[in-house]
């Protein structure tokens, strides 16, 4: 399944509690879509979400059941290593 980013910038600062996160883990679920993990920036106004989902469609859908922003969403098609080599993205697992 195809991986993406989702940038994600909020009013107020976010607090995600097991709750909230449970929570949209059911939402992401009704539209086939899985959250892997999450970066927060250090002022806690903005994320970079990696999901795995059909299609960028799915992801919008997901967000507004959620009632979360998605401002910009990027699919993934391969890696940079330090070493200078790219590598293609075959799962999440990788």
């Amino acid at each position: 399944m195809p991986l993406y980013i989702v940038e994600r910038n909020y009013a107020e600062q976010l607090d995600v509690t097991p709750d909230v996160a449970k929570f949209v883990g059911e939402v992401n679920a009704d539209a086939e879509v899985r959250w892997l993990y999450s970066f927060l920036s250090a002022d806690r106004r903005k994320t970079y979400c990696v999901y795995e989902s059909p299609n960028p469609e799915a992801l919008r859908e997901a967000a507004k059941n959620a009632g979360l922003p998605a401002d910009a969403i990027v699919e993934l098609s391969g890696k940079v290593l330090p070493e200078g080599v790219v590598t293609e993205i075959e799962s999440a697992v990788q």
